[in-house]
C-alpha cells in the first residue's frame, strides 16, 4: 500500500495537475510533434501526431479529438517531423521546456523524458511511413544516447495483420519499443458501444494475442460510466477472461493499465470513474488474475 500511495502522488499532486490537461496535439509551430506530462508514463512524452488528417477506423465515445474541424493533409513529412523530434528532444534534456508557463509547476519526480510515443488523432498504424518514422526516433535517441528512453506506440490493434505494420513492430522490438494495445470491453457487445467501429472484436483479440506471443506488451484500457452507470460485474470478468486467454495462448503481458476520462470526451454520456472505482476494477481483475500486475491513474 505504501508503494502505491508513492507512485500515486505525483499524479494526485495538484501542482502537475495543469500539465496532465496539456495534451492538445499541438505545439507552437510543429506539425507533428508535441509535449505532454503523462500519467500513464510517469514524465514527458513527446508525442508523434502521424494522423493530422483525424481519420480514425474507431469511433470512441470518450475520444477527446474534435473531429468537427477539419484535420491536416495525411501525407508525412519526415524530413519536418525529424527536425521537430530533435528540437523537443533539446528542450527536454536541456530543461527549456519548463521554463514553459504550461510545464513550469511540473513537480521534480515527473521532470523526466519517459518516451516518444506515436499518438495521434488516429490510429498510427495506418499510417504507411510508420517504419520510416520510427527509425527517425531511434536514430534520433540514439545520436543523443538515450538509448533507455522507450519508443511507445499507443495503438487500438486493428491493423496488426498487415506486413508492413508486423515489419514497424519488429522494428521497435530492435529499438527498445513498448506497445501499448487498447482493449476496452470483455464482450464484443459493450466493444460496440464504447469503440464503435465496424472492426471485428475478433480481429482486435487475435491481433493482440499474436502481437503478445511475438514480444510483451502493455493493455491499455479506459473504464467510464456510460449514461451514469459503470461497466457491469460480468463485463469485468468477462475482460478479465480475455486477458487470461491472451495468457494462455502463451502471450506475454507486461501490465494492465486501467485508467478513465480526463478530458472532453465526444459523448457527454461519457463520465469518468473516481479512483475508487478504479481501484476496486482492478482489485477484481487481480483477483482473477493474480500473476498480472496491473497500474491504475485517476
Amino acid at each position: 500500500m505504501e508503494n502505491e500511495i508513492q507512485r500515486l502522488a505525483p499524479l494526485i499532486d495538484p501542482a502537475n495537475q495543469s500539465a496532465f490537461r496539456q495534451h492538445q496535439r499541438t505545439w507552437q509551430s510543429n506539425r507533428y510533434v508535441y509535449p505532454v506530462v503523462s500519467r500513464r508514463s510517469g514524465g514527458v512524452s513527446l508525442g508523434v501526431n502521424l494522423n493530422p488528417d483525424k481519420v480514425c477506423n474507431f469511433d470512441c465515445i470518450y475520444c477527446s479529438v474534435d473531429r468537427k474541424l477539419p484535420g491536416d493533409l495525411p501525407e508525412i513529412n519526415l524530413a519536418v517531423l525529424r527536425i521537430e523530434l530533435a528540437h523537443m528532444l533539446n528542450s527536454v534534456i536541456n530543461n527549456e521546456i519548463f521554463s514553459h508557463p504550461v510545464f513550469s509547476d511540473v513537480t521534480p519526480p515527473l521532470r523526466r523524458l519517459n518516451d516518444i510515443a506515436f499518438s495521434g488523432d488516429g490510429e498510427p498504424t495506418s499510417c504507411p511511413s510508420l517504419s520510416a518514422c520510427v527509425q527517425i526516433a531511434a536514430d534520433e535517441l540514439a545520436l543523443r544516447h538515450l538509448t533507455a528512453v522507450k519508443i511507445v506506440l499507443i495503438t487500438n490493434a486493428t491493423l496488426f495483420h498487415r506486413p508492413a505494420v508486423k515489419s514497424a513492430l519488429e522494428l521497435m522490438d530492435r529499438t527498445n519499443g513498448e506497445i501499448w494495445a487498447k482493449l476496452d470491453a470483455g464482450t464484443a457487445e459493450y466493444y460496440r458501444l464504447i469503440d464503435r467501429t465496424t472492426v471485428p472484436f475478433e480481429r482486435i483479440l487475435e491481433n493482440i494475442k499474436v502481437a503478445a506471443q511475438a514480444r510483451p506488451i502493455v493493455i491499455q484500457t479506459l473504464f467510464m460510466r456510460v449514461h451514469g452507470m459503470p461497466p457491469s460485474p460480468d463485463e469485468i470478468i468477462a475482460y478479465s477472461g480475455r486477458l487470461n486467454a491472451i495468457l494462455k495462448a502463451g502471450g506475454k503481458l507486461k501490465f494492465v493499465q486501467i485508467y478513465t476520462v480526463a478530458r472532453n470526451p465526444a459523448e457527454a454520456f461519457a463520465s469518468p470513474l473516481p479512483l475508487t472505482e478504479l481501484q476496486a476494477i482492478a482489485s477484481h481483475i487481480q483477483e482473477l488474475l493474480p500473476t498480472l500486475p496491473v497500474e491504475v491513474f485517476p
